[in-house]
């Protein structure tokens, strides 16, 4: 059974930025992320993402990513985001 995304990208420029991403997001990194509504999420990176093929609603296959990140402040809260959703990522100094 396939996978399904809000968004699909085919474009070999857009699968370039995602992919441009992952180095930023090793496994127990602690990043700030900026969102593309500018929200912004503090968080620990629970394991590194990668990208994989989906489809989307109606029913075109394409490439996007999900990163799991860890709440920063209260750790049982899980954040779902998708990597397109990704506009900037800092790297946080590390605490415990």
């Amino acid at each position: 059974m396939s996978r399904y995304a809000p968004r699909i990208h085919t474009d070999p420029a857009a699968i370039a930025a995602l992919e441009a991403l992952l180095p930023q997001l090793h496994g127990q990194t602690q990043v700030e992320l900026t969102l593309d509504d500018g929200s912004r999420l503090l968080g620990t990176v629970a394991v590194q993402p990668t990208l994989q093929q989906y489809r989307d609603a109606d029913e075109h296959e394409g490439s996007n990513g999900q990163l799991r990140l860890d709440d920063l402040d209260t750790p049982v809260q899980q954040h779902l985001i998708w990597l397109d959703q990704i506009r900037a990522i800092r790297q946080l100094p590390y605490r415990e």
